[in-house]
């Protein structure tokens, strides 16, 4: 029997005719990156392939790397076989990595969603006859409400704090869930204000020729005052802080895909939860993985083992598979943690400082931000 084209191994997802590995979480000479999250682009690597639009946020995070950028749908031959990069609709840069070698197709999605954000690149469906696939929200409670709805609620919500003199803070990781809220909010009922975190990856985008919506980075010279007439985007991990303390009183929102379970808000603190997320829901996991046409799928983190059984039930070959993708951009509500779980460490340079200012390019020892770890 014939070796397949991947292997699932103790270092990432390998290709041994390649010679390459992609979204390795262990040191290795080649890989091939579906996107900038510390759970999928980690230090250490001799060589990175990425999409363009990871190239800066990828140096801000992992220091003077090795890197190669390519296109969607330029192709790269490594050893023989084919890698070309796909739109995964995750964040901005993301890619589904399609392997092909002697008519054996294989496609990693890393992360991704079907729901378009105006802000990444639409996912686009990749035929294969192997597809290596995410199901962070792979039950059918999971079922997003169009956008549009989403940020005529968010901005409702900004606009009647600011009537009744209370400043608004809302919540999103900083690369990804940040960008789309910012696009996406009303500018005319007032500024952005960011936190150093969120910054710093905007202006690495913005290096990298992304266009976004104006934003004023908080630093301790800051006036309050001016703060307090618009609203401020803040990670996670400034929440309950004494950095977004002194702005009290404010009114809190947080966006994350686990706002669509009951208690959620209630564990976050949360004034508004917003079910926003920059994962596919139980509908566009099932239309994502139909459309590939595949003959096997494997699962790689979120609810695997019962969309495994699932997917076998209704006639597909699927098979769960353990990897130390950990959800990055929803670990901190996974409604699985304990109350008392720790956040994890953001990135060195991201540090919850006033300004903001990296000490410098390097992520976390390996395995520290991970989260979810199966």
């Amino acid at each position: 029997m014939a070796k397949p084209l991947l292997e699932f191994t103790d270092r990432g997802i390998y290709c041994e005719q390649g010679r390459f590995y992609i979204d390795p979480w262990k040191p290795v000479d080649d890989a091939v990156i579906t996107h900038a999250h510390a759970d999928h682009a980690y230090v250490g690597h001799k060589r990175y392939l990425a999409h363009h639009l990871s190239k800066e946020v990828l140096y801000y995070r992992l220091g003077e790397i090795s890197l190669q950028t390519v296109e969607y749908g330029e192709t790269v031959m490594k050893n023989g076989v084919e890698i070309c990069l796909f739109p995964a609709g995750h964040v901005i840069g993301s890619a589904q990595i399609r392997i092909s070698y002697k008519g054996e197709v294989w496609v990693v999605s890393g992360d991704y969603k079907t729901q378009e954000d105006g802000v990444s690149t639409p996912f686009e469906p990749v035929a294969c006859q192997h597809f290596i696939s995410e199901c962070t929200f792979g039950m059918p409670v999971y079922q997003w409400k169009e956008q549009a709805q989403i940020f005529n609620d968010i901005n409702s919500w900004w606009y009647s704090n600011q009537q009744q003199g209370l400043l608004t803070v809302i919540s999103g990781y900083s690369l990804g869930k940040a960008q789309r809220i910012l696009q996406n909010l009303d500018l005319s009922i007032g500024p952005v204000f960011t936190h150093g975190v969120i910054e710093n990856t905007n202006e690495a985008l913005r290096r990298n020729g992304v266009v976004l919506n104006p934003t004023t980075r908080i630093t301790a010279d800051t006036p309050k005052d001016e703060v307090r007439k618009g609203i401020i985007l803040a990670p996670p991990s400034a929440i309950g802080t004494p950095w977004i303390r002194k702005f009290a009183p404010f009114s809190f929102g947080y966006c994350s895909g686990w706002m669509a379970l009951r208690g959620a808000k209630r564990r976050r603190a949360a004034d508004r939860g917003f079910v926003l997320s920059d994962h596919a829901d139980w509908d566009g996991l099932m239309s994502a993985i139909d459309a590939t046409g595949c003959e096997k799928v494997y699962l790689t983190h979120g609810y695997t083992a019962s969309f495994t059984r699932y997917l076998n039930e209704i006639g597909f070959d699927a098979r769960e598979v353990h990897t130390l993708y950990g959800e990055e951009e929803e670990e901190e509500t996974h409604p699985n943690l304990p109350n008392n779980t720790p956040s994890k460490s953001p990135p060195k340079g991201e540090t919850l400082t006033e300004n903001g200012k990296p000490s410098d390019r390097q992520v976390s020892p390996l395995g520290e931000d991970l989260g979810g770890v199966k």
